[in-house]
C-alpha cells in the first residue's frame, strides 16, 4: 500500500488553510495529525491525506454554539 505524504504547504492548499495557520495548529496540538519524517529538530513535517480528512471530520457543526462549547483536545 501506497501512502502519498503531503507537505505543510499541500495540507494547507488541500485544507483551504495557510501554511502558518497550520504550523500554529501543530504548536497548539489543535490540528491534524502529522508525521515528522528524519531525526530530530530538523525533521521534515508530513501530513496523510485520511489523517487530514479525519480532522475535518471533528470539524462538523451545526450550530455556533457546539463549537463554543467544545473542549480543545
Amino acid at each position: 500500500m501506497i501512502t502519498t505524504l503531503l507537505t505543510t504547504a499541500q495540507a494547507a492548499t488541500y485544507l483551504a488553510l495557510s501554511p502558518k495557520t497550520l504550523e500554529r495548529f501543530r504548536l497548539d496540538g489543535t490540528g491534524p495529525v502529522y508525521l515528522k519524517a528524519g531525526p530530530g529538530k530538523r525533521a521534515r513535517v508530513r501530513y496523510r491525506l485520511a489523517d487530514l480528512d479525519a480532522w475535518l471530520a471533528t470539524q462538523q457543526f451545526t450550530a455556533t454554539a457546539q463549537y463554543n462549547r467544545r473542549e480543545v483536545l
